[in-house]
């Protein structure tokens, strides 16, 4: 009745030379855990801090859209309260909003006036030249 426990004891105990093993099994969790990280989380937290970076840069006069799809010009900024207040439509209807609500800035800040920046593509210096020449 007792003659098998040491084949199984001897059986468990015995590493297969094509197995994982305990190191193995660690490196795989470790490669799912940055996997995760890097097309989940990484993604995720960068966003946030582009849309916090976005919602403190606003200023009096920016064009803006709500997340309730709202559109108006910003003509008040409220630190203390978080909150900003715009105005919408011909009827100029004033709304006091939390900064949170925004979803996108719609005016075009000015780059440098100075220093214009080049088109880059295939065909550029091509057509540069040939307007050049043309003159």
């Amino acid at each position: 009745m007792f003659n098998n426990l040491p084949i199984l004891a001897q059986a468990g105990a015995n590493n297969e030379p094509g197995g994982f093993g305990m190191w193995g099994m660690i490196l795989i969790y470790g490669v799912i855990i940055a996997a995760v990280y890097f097309f989940l989380l990484r993604p995720n937290s960068k966003k946030k801090k582009e849309e916090a970076e976005m919602r403190n840069s606003l200023e009096i006069g920016d064009e803006i859209t709500t997340i309730g799809g709202i559109m108006g010009r910003v003509v008040a900024i409220k630190d203390e309260e978080d909150a900003l207040i715009i105005e919408t439509g011909s009827d100029r209807v004033k709304m006091k909003f939390k900064k949170w609500c925004i979803s996108s800035v719609d005016t075009q800040k000015e780059t440098s006036q100075t220093a214009a920046p080049e088109k880059k593509s295939f065909f550029g210096k091509f057509m540069k030249n040939k307007d050049e020449n043309a003159e």
